[in-house]
């Protein structure tokens, strides 16, 4: 029997979750903007996290790339923490990014920058934990509890503190009144769950799955493999849709499920061409997470398209949180409390 812990309820919750952030968190953001500033302009971002958190650390890499103009890494915190040759780092931001603040190697990272004198800042859910007390600068979440183990609330908390930040970085008006749009888009796209339920129905055999995204939502493309394994116990695995083609496209057997990330950017044309040539030579099952679909239609999996693309990650997140949560039910499992997984996760 499944408890009523509430994965569903936290999945609703993000309306309320974007606009407290967004009234709430400005501040911190304006003040770590101004420390950064005080200093000159930093040459990098260096960002340390795990799990759903390291998909919002890939956003990072675009977001601040694309608004703000900074080269952004992903650190490897085993080099400091297991080998004890962490980088020398110069002029540069760190942040740290974890819904608990509890992860030892991500602390680390923060820690050992601040040593160095480096601007640090914690995305958190919790300001008083140990990630929290290692940064200079802390940007609280305001998620409230979340206790179902897959993260869903705090992850969208984490795209929208990274996209404030980026916004306050490029400074003028333009993005910064962009993301007052976001509660109202997460509003609307719970409005569309029923396209889930019925996607989930269409793929209930599901047991492996290759997800496709670039760009912005190549972040969405590996939450969405994370989310079905972690959910749905789906063997599956995003991937960039440039990387797809050098290589992993010939591990897609015939009549395997394909799910991708559209936008109606720029990278669409790609996209489309790689689905059309594998539902053609390899009959996949094609699921499409797409944000100019006007209407339900077989193969669809719709979100809202008011959303300028940099910030189309959180209105695509839900659709796809839906669908691995309803694909939960209708194959029966316990999605609340999935197997050999707990809240915290602890790694050195």
């Amino acid at each position: 029997m499944t408890r009523p812990v509430g994965l569903r309820r936290e999945i609703g919750e993000q309306p309320e979750v974007a606009a407290r952030l967004l009234a709430e968190g400005r501040a911190d953001v304006e003040r770590l903007v101004a420390t950064l500033r005080e200093r000159g302009r930093p040459s990098f971002v260096l960002v340390a996290a795990r799990g759903t958190s390291d998909h919002a650390a890939t956003y990072a890499k675009y977001a601040l790339g694309h608004v703000a103009r900074l080269p952004v890494a992903l650190a490897a915190p085993s080099l400091l923490t297991r080998y004890g040759a962490g980088p020398q780092l110069r002029d540069g931001l760190v942040l740290g990014i974890s819904q608990s603040g509890r992860s030892p190697d991500v602390v680390a990272v923060v820690a050992d920058a601040r040593r160095q004198g480096q601007v640090t800042a914690a995305l958190t859910n919790d300001p008083a934990s140990p990630l929290a007390a290692a940064a200079d600068h802390v940007l609280p979440l305001r998620a409230g509890e979340e206790a179902s183990v897959a993260a869903t609330k705090t992850y969208g908390a984490e795209l929208l503190a990274v996209a404030m930040l980026a916004a306050a970085l490029a400074e003028g008006d333009e993005h910064r009144e962009q993301l007052e749009l976001v509660p109202e888009a997460i509003r609307r796209a719970l409005e569309l769950e029923d396209d889930a339920v019925s996607a989930a129905g269409s793929h209930r055999s599901m047991q492996e799955a290759v997800i496709l995204g670039r760009g912005f939502n190549l972040a969405t493309a590996l939450e969405w493999a994370l989310k079905l394994k972690e959910l749905a116990y789906v063997r599956a695995q995003g991937y960039s849709t440039a990387d797809f083609q050098h290589g992993p496209a010939a591990s897609l057997a015939p009549g395997g499920h394909l799910l991708a990330v559209s936008t109606g950017g720029p990278l669409d044309d790609e996209l489309t061409g790689v689905l059309d040539e594998m539902a053609s030579s390899r009959r996949a099952h094609v699921l499409r997470l797409a944000g100019d679909a006007d209407a339900a239609a077989d193969g669809v999996l719709r979100f809202p398209r008011m959303l300028p693309e940099w910030l189309s990650p959180l209105a695509a997140m839900v659709p796809m949180q839906l669908f691995c949560y309803h694909l939960a039910r209708a194959k029966g499992l316990d999605f609340e409390s999935p197997r050999g997984l707990r809240k915290v996760t602890l790694t050195h």
